[in-house]
């Protein structure tokens, strides 16, 4: 969409009275007077006031345009020979910085018969043979193998190093982090435009049972990059798997969003910066669910009631000002999702605690002192909660238990009824912990109890025991999950060392607190009741 010549009443699009002419659907014109304005340093002084302004409208996908590539002093590097092929990297990446593709060996060639001479053995070195692409499909049937690429886009690239983390905790040690020279970002930009010219990945490189290569699916890439979320931010990556495995099954076109206010909707919609590539909505910070209502009604009128919908919201429009709205929303039976971007914390608000919040957390509203030690509340179980309305599917899942996540999202996209997924999401300045770590603190969250997986599906039975499944939580019958290697028992006190927000509750000898001791108590309480409730204990 961009700006057109002709006369519009901006008071009256304001009050949704007026109309927008044909002509201003023209994205070419939006990217030359908008976008290249606001690239370029100059669009928010110089641009005049439009009718998309007017109506908050940001097209979809502009984000793909913005560049980040001058912010991080470093960005990985691709070390072929160590690759597997795993997809970890590409799934982790909050920013769709780095993108893997699988290529048939000939049409590699073909396409870099097209480049420059000296620049071919550089692009070759982006591709490897793996056993997964190659090696199997060779055994099968001689010359059916394919050969499979890793690029890294630095103009998406934050430099958060979670995809070189991911890769060194599998043990593969594919990706380094390496500083920027004066050309490595013009070098990088060349391969991540040959990356693109390259045909899409065969489908038959894509196997449908193994949900972590959906993104080598184009249809699968709905969440550009670009959009102005911190290094390493948990909430990217989980948005990113939920578009991945939703255009994957469904199609862009049969996917709408609606978003509660919140850092999604900040960093989603700075303008005129949009990374969805799907239609998106913003709403208030507690009535998300209830517009979602309005939306579904007017959708199932117009025959659309296979379309996907779904709301994304945090811890204050699902857990406290707008769970009110929720709960209306699960007791209502339509057919209507739920996203719940989990960090514990407000952190839109400069990390105000929340019922989300867990018992010690030092935040705003919950400082640390001598007379309060942090957070005394335990935390809202909201999922506890949800699976309490009639027939309503809810999930507690993480970006790093990804075929978990994977296949939460998929089973509640297929349920008739309303669903709920609440998805843990490291928010690192809040969190205190470093910006390569949310696959790790999410992944170690789940080992120590302090945020359990499950599935609660109404399809499954008549009882609680029947529907609701703890699989993909470690050592399910134990109280804690112990280290087979070391002995080491994996605890709430054993994640707390490990972040900045639980760092006043231990002495200089390391010991914990009081409070911190009762919140480990309180968090194997609630793993208990969910062992009893699935017929664990």
């Amino acid at each position: 969409m961009g700006i057109t010549t002709d006369v519009v009443d901006i008071r009256a699009l304001a009050k949704g009275e007026g109309k927008l002419p044909q002509e201003v659907i023209d994205f070419d014109q939006f990217f030359e007077q908008v976008i290249r304005g606001y690239n370029e340093g100059w669009g928010p002084e110089e641009l005049p006031a439009d009718p998309y302004v007017a109506r908050s409208l940001i097209p979809a996908g502009t984000a793909y345009y913005r560049d980040f590539s001058y912010i991080a002093p470093e960005i990985p590097e691709f070390i072929p020979e160590n690759c597997v092929g795993c997809m970890t990297c590409v799934t982790e990446c909050p920013d769709t910085a780095i993108l893997g593709k699988v290529v048939e060996p000939q049409v590699l060639e073909a396409k870099l018969a097209e480049v420059p001479e000296e620049e071919r053995e550089t692009l070759r070195r982006h591709f490897t043979v793996t056993t997964k692409y190659y090696k199997t499909y060779e055994k099968k049937q001689p010359g059916s193998g394919g050969l499979f690429g890793i690029f890294i886009d630095p103009t998406k690239c934050k430099g958060c190093a979670e995809c070189v983390q991911v890769c060194h905790e599998l043990g593969y040690n594919a990706l380094k982090m390496i500083k920027k020279a004066d050309d490595t970002v013009p070098t990088y930009r060349k391969a991540i435009e040959f990356f693109r010219k390259l045909p899409p990945t065969p489908k038959r490189f894509i196997n449908e049972r193994v949900l972590i290569d959906m993104m080598l699916a184009e249809e699968s890439l709905l969440y550009t990059g670009g959009a102005g979320s911190c290094a390493g931010c948990g909430e990217g990556t989980a948005l990113r798997m939920l578009l991945a495995a939703l255009g994957f099954v469904y199609g862009r076109e049969n996917i709408g969003l609606i978003a509660a206010t919140g850092c999604n909707t900040v960093y989603g919609s700075t303008y005129p910066y949009n990374p969805f590539l799907t239609p998106w909505s913003n709403s208030l910070f507690e009535n998300a669910a209830t517009f979602a209502m309005g939306v579904r009604a007017r959708w199932d009128q117009m025959g659309w009631k296979d379309k996907q919908l779904w709301v994304i919201g945090g811890d204050g429009a699902m857990f406290d000002i707008g769970f009110q709205a929720l709960s209306r929303m699960l007791a209502s039976g339509m057919n209507i999702n739920v996203f719940v971007l989990d960090t514990q914390v407000y952190s839109n608000t400069g990390g105000q605690a929340s019922t989300a919040s867990f018992m010690g957390q030092e935040a705003k509203m919950a400082p640390f002192g001598k007379a309060i030690q942090g957070k005394q509340e335990a935390r809202k179980e909201i999922g506890r909660i949800l699976m309490m309305h009639p027939d309503a599917f809810i999930a507690q899942t993480t970006p790093a238990h990804y075929n978990h996540f994977y296949r939460a999202v998929l089973d509640a996209a297929s349920y008739e009824g309303p669903s709920v997924i609440i998805c843990y999401t490291t928010c690192q300045p809040e969190h205190g912990v470093g910006d390569e770590m949310s696959a790790h603190q999410a992944r170690l969250a789940v080992d120590t109890r302090t945020f359990p997986l499950f599935i609660y599906d109404p399809r499954k039975g008549e009882t609680i025991r029947e529907r609701l499944s703890l699989k993909g939580n470690p050592a399910v019958k134990e109280d804690w999950y112990r280290d087979p290697k070391t002995g080491e028992v994996y605890n709430f006190i054993t994640f707390a060392r490990t972040e900045g927000r639980f760092a006043k509750q231990f002495d200089k000898e390391g010991n914990p607190s009081p409070t911190l001791l009762a919140a480990n108590e309180e968090r194997l309480r609630n793993w208990r009741m969910l062992q009893e409730l699935a017929g664990l204990r």
